[in-house]
């Protein structure tokens, strides 16, 4: 792995920083946050002052008045949510709104993943249609869907559209089409779909007349935090408010749903971070449409008893298991196929009509990842239909990739490192020789030039103490465009090197500093894995994070290792 220090904070936007701590001072700097201004609003947002007009948003008052009308007359609406971790919380925040006011006369239409696939469809449309719906909003999806809403149309289903995802051409012709990216008139395009949502909410309340209590709209909070860190979308501006927020409401959240999630995982819903949302939250949210029915997370957020709340956590759980489980066992067959190969080809293509493609992307992206090559999987969902998913590899452009061979797919999508694709069952066989024929031509056009990894300043050993964690957790939350700083530890000396695990599959480093032992660790690697492999009583240089441990109540200070150099 390459890397490089990241360039000294000059001396004159130091001293106009001269409040704050030095290291403070050099991350903000890293971060491009250097005027006192935007260093106040980033370290301390907040929610009265720094969100945006939801009015602002296209088509925001056309939505707001059908809405309320459809309200007024008690119409039947359909909430259409993605099944992801960002469409299932924000289906929870319209529905939660809903039941608030009284309007009870609504349903919740989530698409199964294997047998509908993402998106607002036109048998969707049909069967919303026989069920007396008149208005439906989508949350996360309808971008794209101009014929579903075309078919809704003409069977007298308005459609609202609320979305992040990027507009086809022509837009859809929906009733109305709320997107942040649609126009430059709103001033932050990167929200997410609950988020998108949950704006269209706070314009509904503000033009209408309700008996809510105060502060009403800051409990769905949490759902609109789960969803902005899982979906990945940058942490800047009106997001890091949302986040920021949304943490602070899911620590103390009243779902019977959220505790039981944490208790099940034996986690500490107090003290939940940003790192809780992706390692336990989202997952298990995601397991649900991967193997089985996104309802059933739907049902664990929205939850009032303990009851209930308790027997969904354990579906979940076990869904979630069995997502591992199978996960692990095509990654079994992938490298055992891989070791049959009288050599590695530039472009991995392996599939099994018995694989989910849910499960696709998650196997793809750890192909990708081991070998430093692209690598497309395929499965076959409940239809009949060959999809799956690819990943880069950090090397070419996926994009490109299929784009050279449009001809052998039915449709693909996605960005340069990530994308899906479905397939014709008579050109399955041939793919992998068409991709890596393509791979040729392309290499030197379509290379993803990945640049070196910016490390935020040198620490020493001794310096990872309270003082640290105080001034890390000003920065917090982390996630897009605000990345956990990333030190660099030169010419250290571990006293061990160890695996844990119940596999001994990930690797322990052992230090000795003033404030006593300090642990550096990584998951799932191996000491080989890294660029240097670690000795024990030999000088290494480590890149590391650092984070607060609290696992099995045990609180520790320790390293993330991100490589060893």
């Amino acid at each position: 792995m390459t890397y490089h220090l990241a360039k000294l904070i000059p001396r004159a936007v130091s001293n106009g920083l001269g409040q704050y701590p030095p290291l403070l001072r050099q991350l903000l700097f890293n971060r491009n946050i250097t005027k006192v201004s935007e260093v106040e609003k980033f370290l301390n947002p907040d929610y009265e002052k720094d969100l945006h007009n939801p009015f602002l948003m296209p088509d925001m008052e056309k939505a707001v008045s059908r809405i309320l009308k459809a309200i007024a007359t008690k119409e039947k609406l359909a909430i259409y949510s993605d099944y992801d971790s960002d469409g299932v919380p924000g289906a929870v925040i319209l529905a939660d709104f809903l039941t608030k006011i009284g309007h009870t006369n609504f349903i919740v239409y989530i698409p199964h993943r294997h047998y509908e696939g993402f998106g607002f469809n036109s048998l969707a449309a049909k069967k919303l249609h026989n069920d007396k719906v008149t208005l439906v909003v989508t949350i996360d999806c309808g971008s794209s869907d101009g014929d579903a809403v075309a078919a809704a149309k003409k069977l007298g289903l308005d459609v609202i559209i609320t979305d992040h995802h990027e507009v086809s051409e022509p837009a859809p012709k929906a009733l109305a089409l709320i997107n942040p990216k649609l126009n430059d008139q709103y001033p932050f395009p990167h929200l997410c779909g609950a988020a998108v949502v949950f704006k269209l909410i706070q314009a509904v309340i503000l033009r209408g007349d309700f008996d809510l209590p105060p502060g009403f709209t800051k409990w769905l909070l949490d759902m609109v935090g789960i969803a902005t860190v899982a979906d990945m979308v940058p942490l800047r501006d009106e997001n890091r408010v949302l986040a920021h927020y949304g943490l602070i409401v899911l620590r103390k959240s009243r779902r019977p749903g959220i505790r039981h999630l944490f208790k099940l995982v034996r986690g500490n819903q107090s003290i939940a971070t940003e790192d809780d949302i992706g390692f336990v939250i989202a997952p298990r949210i995601n397991a649900a449409s991967r193997m089985g029915s996104p309802k059933t997370a739907f049902s664990l957020l929205r939850a009032t008893t303990d009851e209930t709340a308790h027997e969904y956590a354990k579906q979940l759980e076990k869904l979630n298991q069995k997502r591992k489980t199978e996960v692990a066992l095509i990654s079994r067959q992938l490298n055992q196929q891989i070791k049959k190969l009288p050599e590695l080809p530039s472009v991995l293509v392996f599939g099994n009509p018995e694989w989910p493609p849910s499960l696709a992307g998650l196997s793809a992206g750890k192909l990708a990842d081991t070998h430093q090559r692209p690598a497309f999987i395929w499965g076959r969902d409940g239809n009949g239909v060959i999809k799956g998913s690819c990943r880069s590899g950090n090397s070419v452009s996926v994009v490109d990739l299929m784009t050279a061979v449009k001809g052998e797919l039915i449709d693909f999508g996605g960005h340069h490192q990530s994308g899906g694709f479905s397939v014709e069952q008579a050109r399955i066989h041939t793919l992998r020789e068409k991709l890596n024929n393509a791979y040729s031509e392309l290499k030197a056009t379509a290379t993803i030039k990945q640049p070196a990894l910016m490390v935020d300043c040198e620490l020493s050993l001794n310096q990872v103490d309270d003082a640290l964690i105080k001034t890390l957790n000003c920065l917090s939350p982390y996630g897009a465009e605000n990345k956990s700083p990333i030190f660099l530890f030169k010419s250290i000396i571990s006293a061990g090197v160890e695996g844990f695990g119940r596999g001994n599959e990930h690797t322990k480093l052992i230090f000795t500093t003033g404030q006593g032992q300090l642990e550096a660790v990584c998951f799932f690697k191996q000491p080989d894995d890294f660029t240097k492999p670690p000795i024990a009583g030999e000088k290494l240089n480590l890149l590391a994070q650092v984070e607060e441990s609290w696992f099995m109540n045990r609180h520790q200070i320790r390293l993330k290792i991100v490589d060893i150099v």
